[in-house]
């Protein structure tokens, strides 16, 4: 430990960040070796390339936005997009399913602390009868696409330092809700030194630096890190249907989403809904000196967000909702470490415990130190031929955020209701609802019955005999 501990105080040293090292001496041998493991998984170049661009350069906002034209998108058939095209794509993708070319990629390095829930989100409760978690309603959608195209799916799933532990104990003791153990990789998201604003690393505890997670978009540099994408490739998967963990709604496996991607050869595809109303705090995508962005609500002028066209409908219309298709390749691109390649970091002024002068934990009432994080979205200005596609609202994006309100536990359960609802009615089947589309009972339509829609009108009318839907009944 001796000599481990003189190279790092030195590099440490040279970097300026010597008081990281400052209440050493008055650890016990137990935590020394801590601080020296964590120590050494701290990349100092890195640390020091975002300190002298984020905490001492320019980060006054986002820059000039006047260039900003709404992105163009391939849009659904309901709405004057080309039901030939859509058709094809959709053909396209459930071959490359079929062929074992696709694989899922899921987010979920959150807690539920906004929900009231003391756990990882990935197992709160969200279906509408039975409180299946979101782990299992994803594990049910791979099962039952991987059925009905006969080939089986793999599912990686980032998590956290914070949450890790948890998310394999829930998989564990429910036999990782039926899927084969060996198709589902877990990948813990990497880790940023928090300073404060004269660029020094922050100590949360004596004998521990404040490490805060490098944000979505360092999901892709962890995917390369842990060797996943070696996986990929020796598994000769290539396209990544990336999704976060709290839309239970989503279609993680689509495919006209994926054949669009493959017809454009595209590196990254990504997916829009329609913006409800002006101000809703989701994403734009734009076009900005010829190449597709993301640009967030909180850095888009309100003006600009309420512009609207001739008819009267929003100008930039078009809502990110983190739903994206990765090539394998791209994202070895992106996440290695090829200069040039790399996505940028982010500033965020936060609120970071702290371990004052004295060695007392000081909890600020006020921003004193600065986080890093990625962006997943900053990957689409970097990629070739970009695809953006419009997805049905209704049909693949109802998050669960909020204990209360919008995107809350109700309103998604409502909305899961209203997509099983809309899947009978597609079906053939009688069911009243009100004019929101609610129905008037509760019931449930398991997704290892039906991944999605046209999946559930095949499954459903292959049954010799139709059951009754009646209140709290569940389709399996």
């Amino acid at each position: 430990m001796e000599s481990t501990k003189t190279a790092l105080l030195r590099s440490f040293a040279l970097a300026g960040q010597s008081n990281v090292f400052q209440f050493f001496d008055q650890l016990d041998v137990s935590d020394q070796e801590c601080l020296l493991s964590q120590a050494e998984t701290v990349d100092l170049a890195e640390v020091n390339s975002l300190v002298e661009e984020h905490v001492f350069g320019d980060h006054s906002g986002p820059g000039n936005l006047t260039s900003l034209e709404p992105a163009p998108y391939q849009a659904r058939p309901e709405n004057g997009g080309d039901a030939s095209k859509w058709e094809v794509a959709s053909a396209a993708g459930a071959a490359a399913i079929r062929a074992g070319r696709v694989a899922a990629f899921s987010v979920a390095g959150g807690q539920g602390t906004r929900l009231g829930y003391n756990g990882p989100k990935g197992t709160y409760p969200v279906t509408p009868l039975t409180g299946k978690s979101l782990f299992q309603v994803f594990a049910e959608k791979i099962t039952r696409t991987s059925e009905r195209f006969k080939v089986n799916i793999p599912w990686f799933i980032l998590t956290s330092e914070i949450n890790n532990d948890a998310i394999i104990s829930a998989f564990e003791e429910s036999n990782f809700f039926g899927l084969s153990r060996d198709s589902v990789h877990f990948i813990v998201q990497g880790l940023v030194p928090a300073v404060d604003f004269k660029g020094k690393m922050i100590l949360s505890e004596k004998g521990k630096i404040a490490m805060t997670p490098d944000g979505h978009g360092g999901s892709l540099r962890a995917l390369v890190r842990s060797g996943a994408t070696k996986i990929m490739r020796e598994k000769g998967i290539d396209v990544v249907s990336y999704f976060q963990i709290d839309n239970p709604i989503v279609q993680c496996i689509d495919p006209a989403f994926i054949g669009f991607h493959l017809i454009g050869n595209s590196e990254l595809s990504s997916k829009m809904v329609q913006k409800e109303y002006a101000l809703e705090k989701v994403g734009h995508f734009c076009v900005q000196n010829g190449n597709n962005v993301v640009v967030e609500y909180s850095d888009m002028p309100e003006a600009m967000q309420k512009e609207v066209n001739a008819d009267g409908s929003l100008r930039f219309n078009g809502g990110s909702v983190a739903i994206h298709i990765f090539d394998r390749d791209y994202i070895e691109r992106i996440g290695g470490s090829t200069e040039g390649s790399k996505l940028p970091f982010h500033r965020a002024d936060k609120k970071i415990p702290y371990v004052n002068e004295l060695g007392a934990i000081i909890h600020p009432e006020v921003p004193n130190g600065v986080k890093f994080e990625m962006f997943v979205f900053d990957a689409l200005p970097m990629a070739r031929n970009p695809v953006i596609i419009e997805a049905a609202r209704e049909d693949d994006f109802s998050p669960v955020k909020n204990a209360t309100g919008i995107d809350s536990p109700k309103t998604c359960k409502e909305d899961q209701l209203r997509m099983f609802a809309r899947w009978l009615k597609a079906a053939g089947e009688y069911i009243q609802t009100d004019d929101s589309g609610l129905p008037m009972i509760t019931f449930e339509i398991s997704h290892l019955f039906a991944a999605d829609e046209s999946d559930f009108i095949s499954q459903w009318g292959a049954l010799d005999s139709k059951p009754e839907i009646t209140d709290g009944f569940i389709i399996e």
